[in-house]
């Protein structure tokens, strides 16, 4: 088992600031206690030639738990896939490697950073490219390295807080909304020891025979996030943004041959939570997430990688002791 520390900082984020107090209502002089369970994925879809079903690896991370805390500006927290938690032999294999994120909402922006390495996948359904009827095809070779940044500007910051949802700091007290803009950029590599496509399902699949993918996208995008508020204390957050992305894309056979493609695609960047919030209290579900659709050179659909992380929160609110002299 691996005990991860994450501790950044991130500014201003519980600076107080000019804001309307109507709608929400921020703590600085209180520091943020919580324990959460977490499960991330990561998803890998390739499209097929014809009318069968695309072919989707799918990473199997472990089931966290952790606990955390936010003081002023630094937030930390530790987390650990306990075996309690997850199935000593799972069937569908393990997933290693390392996994970063951050997501921070200093003033006016909503900024995600992300370093995911997942190695280990597994197919979506039993019984295909050759294994038992009950059995899951596994990857052990096959490994992901995704890295990127994404930044948008929230200019309705005065009445609506993204950290009152998504980071347990602050409480929205009345609903609001606010458009958003900015854009991304980020780089994947998805490779194996083999093709990336099993040799059962070779006439099936256009790119058998390719061994590794990397994608550069980058682009600007645009969308709305709002938080619905219930009687000042229960509410539902959702964001969705949209962008354009260049894409290009390097796919490599086996046998040192490449195939380059240039395209332009969408691209997804989505938050929701839901939850009760208040001035000690916040108790929530969420979930972030990002999908990439990106053009390749063997078939005329696109290929389509989700990530995200859901989570299960519960958090309490201290207030800092000043001492006086």
């Amino acid at each position: 088992m691996v005990l991860c520390i994450i501790c950044f900082l991130a500014s201003e984020a519980q600076k107080d600031f000019p804001h309307d107090t109507a709608y929400y209502e921020t703590f600085p002089d209180k520091i943020a206690v919580r324990l959460y369970l977490s499960k991330k994925y990561v998803h890998l879809n390739f499209p097929s030639g014809g009318s069968a079903e695309d072919l989707e690896y799918k990473a199997n991370p472990k089931l966290n738990l952790g606990a955390g805390i936010t003081i002023r500006n630094i937030s930390i927290n530790l987390f650990n896939g306990f075996g309690f938690l997850n199935p000593k032999d799972d069937p569908k294999g393990k997933t290693k490697g390392f996994d970063f994120q951050i997501h921070v909402y200093p003033r006016k922006w909503s900024i995600d950073l992300l370093y995911l390495s997942p190695k280990g996948y597994h197919l979506g359904q039993t019984g295909i490219a050759g294994v038992g009827p009950d059995e899951y095809y596994y990857r052990g070779d096959l490994k992901t390295t995704f890295f990127g940044i994404s930044a948008y500007r929230v200019p309705n910051k005065q009445k609506f807080s993204y950290r009152a949802a998504l980071s347990q700091t602050e409480w929205q007290k009345k609903s609001a909304g606010s458009f958003l803009f900015g854009g991304q950029i980020h780089h994947g590599v998805i490779q194996g020891d083999s093709s990336l496509v099993p040799t059962l399902l070779s006439h099936t699949y256009p790119q058998a025979g390719i061994k590794k993918i990397n994608i550069i996208s980058f682009g600007p995008g645009g969308g709305y996030a709002y938080t619905l508020v219930i009687q000042k204390h229960f509410f539902i957050t959702g964001s969705m943004i949209f962008n354009l992305d260049a894409n290009f894309t390097k796919e490599q056979e086996e046998g040192a041959g490449t195939l380059k493609t240039t395209s332009f695609n969408p691209s997804e960047v989505f938050k929701a939570a839901a939850g009760y919030n208040g001035r000690l209290w916040n108790v929530s579900a969420s979930w972030a997430g990002a999908g990439f659709w990106v053009k390749g050179a063997t078939v005329d659909k696109d290929y389509f990688f989700p990530t995200g992380n859901v989570r299960i929160i519960i958090a309490h609110r201290f207030p800092i002791h000043k001492h006086h002299s």
